[in-house]
C-alpha cells in the first residue's frame, strides 16, 4: 500500500515539508542504487533527522501498513536499497555526525550516515584505526557497511564490520526504539541481537545509532605489486602465504584482463603493468617497526618465488602506493563502463580459490561469456564479473541465470557460499536454496515475522514474504 495524501501529510508534520520529497525526479534518483540499472521509484523519499522521527516514521508506517525501504548512500551491488513496493524510501542522509571518540576505552559512537572514509581519517588522526575498508569506503555510508557486514581488502588481517561493531541503536519497524547490547568487549547476556542486525539489510528495523571497538593506528605499511605467468599460479600463491606463516594486512588479486580494463579508463594509472603476466597480487604488510616489516616482506617474497611470479615491485612512494590502489579499488567501476555485465561475490576457502577459478573459465567458455575476476584473495573472496560484451542478447538472457546457478553451486561444493560482503538483497535471494536448506531458510523467515510481522520492512529482500 503506498501513501495516501493524508499520510504524506502527517509524515510532513513529523519530519518537515522540506525533507519529504514526493517529486518525479527526486524518486528517480532515489528509486536506484549501484546495482546494474535497476529502478524502482518509492511513492515518497523522506529524509528524517532524529532517532524520534525514525520512530514516528515507522508507527505510522506500521498502522497503514505501507512497505519501508531504509537506505543509505545507495553504493550497494545487490539491489538492497531499491524499494521494489514503493512506498516510503527512508533516507539516512541527515544522520551524518559521528557523536563520540573515546579515546581511552577505544570506541566511536556514530550516526549511520557518516561516509566510511570520513569516520575513519577522524579517527586517524587520534591514533586509532577502523579498518574495515570498502571499495567505495569514500562515498558510502557507515550504517551501509553495517546493514551489509562490508568488509574491503584489509579484513584479511583485521576482519570485517561485524568485528568492531558492539552496540546499536535500531528503530523497529512498529516504532519501538531498542538498543541491541552494551558499550562493553565482552557480553554473555542473552541472545545477541547486535550480530543479528549486522548484516541483517534493512529487513529487520532502522539502525540509528553505531558503537564501535577501534584499534591502535599502524603508523607504516609496504606495498608490494606481484606479477604471475597466469591466475591460477597467483591464487595458489595466497594460501601458500598463510601457511608460510605471514598474515599480510591486504591481499588484493586481479586478472590481467581487469587490469587492462582499469588503465583502459584511467590511462593516468599506467605503470610498470608487465605486459608478460597474466594476473596480479597486491600484498601490504603493516606495523610499527620498519625493519620487522621489510623482513616479513623479504619472506614473503621468497614464498611467492616457489609460484613462479615475475619480478616483485615495491611501490616506494605514498604516489605509487596510492595509484596501485586506485587500479584495484577502480575495477568495478571499469567493467561496469565496459559492458552490460553481472558481478557475482563469491567466496571459497582460500585454498579453494584456484579451483574456483577454473570453474570460472569452463562456465565462461561453455556459455560463450566473458569474465573478469579480481577480489580479496586473502579471504578466498572472489568477485566475478560475467560481461555481456558481443553475446548475442537472446543467448545473454536464456543462459545467464543457468550459468549463475552452477557458479553457485561450485561455490557451495567447493566448501563456499553466495555473497561475501555485497549481501543478499534484491538480485541473489533467488539462489538462496543453493546456499541453505528449507530448513535453514525456513528458520530465518521465522526471525523476519518475529521482528516485522507485517511484512513492511525492505519488503521483497534476502527473504521475501508478502506484506499483510
Amino acid at each position: 500500500m503506498n501513501p495516501d495524501q493524508t499520510v504524506i501529510a502527517k509524515l510532513e508534520g513529523i519530519c518537515g515539508s522540506h525533507n519529504i520529497l514526493t517529486d518525479n525526479e527526486s524518486r528517480l534518483r532515489y528509486g536506484s542504487d549501484e546495482t546494474e540499472d535497476f529502478s524502482c521509484p518509492p511513492a515518497v523519499v523522506v529524509k528524517p533527522g532524529s532517532t524520534e522521527e525514525v520512530a514516528a516514521v515507522l508507527k505510522l508506517a506500521y498502522d497503514n501498513n505501507i512497505p519501508v525501504t531504509p537506505a543509505g548512500a545507495r553504493t550497494g551491488l545487490s539491489g538492497g536499497a531499491l524499494p521494489l513496493m514503493g512506498g516510503i524510501l527512508l533516507s539516512m542522509e541527515r544522520f551524518n555526525r559521528v557523536l563520540e571518540v573515546d579515546e581511552k576505552n577505544l570506541q566511536v559512537t556514530t550516526q549511520p550516515g557518516v561516509i566510511t572514509e570520513v569516520l575513519q581519517n577522524l579517527v586517524a588522526e587520534k591514533g586509532l584505526f577502523y579498518p574495515p575498508d570498502p571499495a567505495s569506503k569514500g562515498s558510502c555510508f557507515i550504517g551501509g557497511n553495517v546493514a551489509e557486514n562490508s568488509g574491503g581488502p584489509r579484513a584479511v588481517k583485521y576482519g570485517v564490520v561485524k568485528d568492531y561493531v558492539l552496540n546499536l541503536e535500531v528503530v523497529l519497524p512498529d516504532g519501538e526504539i531498542i538498543q541491541t547490547g552494551a558499550n562493553v568487549l565482552k557480553n554473555a547476556t542473552g541472545y545477541n541481537l547486535t550480530q543479528l542486525f549486522v548484516g541483517s539489510e534493512g529487513t529487520l528495523g532502522v539502525v540509528t545509532k553505531i558503537t564501535l571497538r577501534l584499534i591502535p593506528l599502524p603508523r607504516l605499511q609496504n606495498l608490494m605489486w606481484v606479477p604471475f605467468p597466469s591466475a591460477i599460479n597467483a591464487c595458489a600463491a595466497v594460501a601458500g602465504i598463510f601457511r608460510a606463516g605471514f598474515t599480510p594486512s591486504a591481499m588484493e588479486f586481479m586478472e590481467r584482463d581487469a587490469v587492462d580494463l582499469v588503465i583502459r579508463y584511467n590511462p593516468e594509472l599506467a605503470g610498470n603493468e608487465h605486459p608478460e603476466a597474466g594476473a596480479f597480487l597486491l600484498i601490504e604488510m603493516d606495523g610499527n617497526d620498519s625493519d620487522l616489516i621489510m623482513e616479513s616482506c623479504a619472506s614473503v617474497a621468497d614464498v611467492l618465488q616457489q609460484y613462479d611470479c615475475g619480478e616483485i615491485a615495491f611501490a616506494d612512494s605514498s604516489a605509487e602506493k596510492e595509484r596501485l590502489w586506485a587500479i584495484r579499488r577502480r575495477a568495478g567501476e571499469a567493467v561496469k563502463r565496459h559492458s552490460i555485465y553481472k558481478e557475482e561475490d563469491t567466496v571459497v576457502p582460500r585454498a579453494m580459490l584456484p579451483e574456483l577459478l577454473k570453474y570460472v573459465k569452463e562456465l565462461g567458455h561453455e556459455y560463450g561469456f566473458e569474465s573478469y575476476c579480481y577480489g580479496h584473495a586473502g579471504d578466498g573472496n572472489l568477485h566475478v564479473n560475467i560481461v555481456k560484451g558481443d553475446l548475442d542478447e537472446a543467448v545473454w538472457e536464456e543462459h545467464l541465470e543457468t550459468a549463475i546457478r552452477k557458479l553457485f553451486t561450485r561455490v557451495v561444493e567447493l566448501g563456499g557460499t553466495i555473497s561475501a560482503e555485497h549481501g543478499i538483497g534484491y538480485v541473489q535471494q533467488k539462489y538462496m536454496d543453493i546456499a541453505f536448506s528449507p530448513r535453514m531458510i525456513e528458520l530465518q523467515r521465522a526471525i523476519k515475522d518475529v521482528f516485522d510481522p507485517k511484512g513492511i520492512m525492505n519488503p521483497g529482500k534476502v527473504l521475501p514474504r508478502k506484506m499483510g
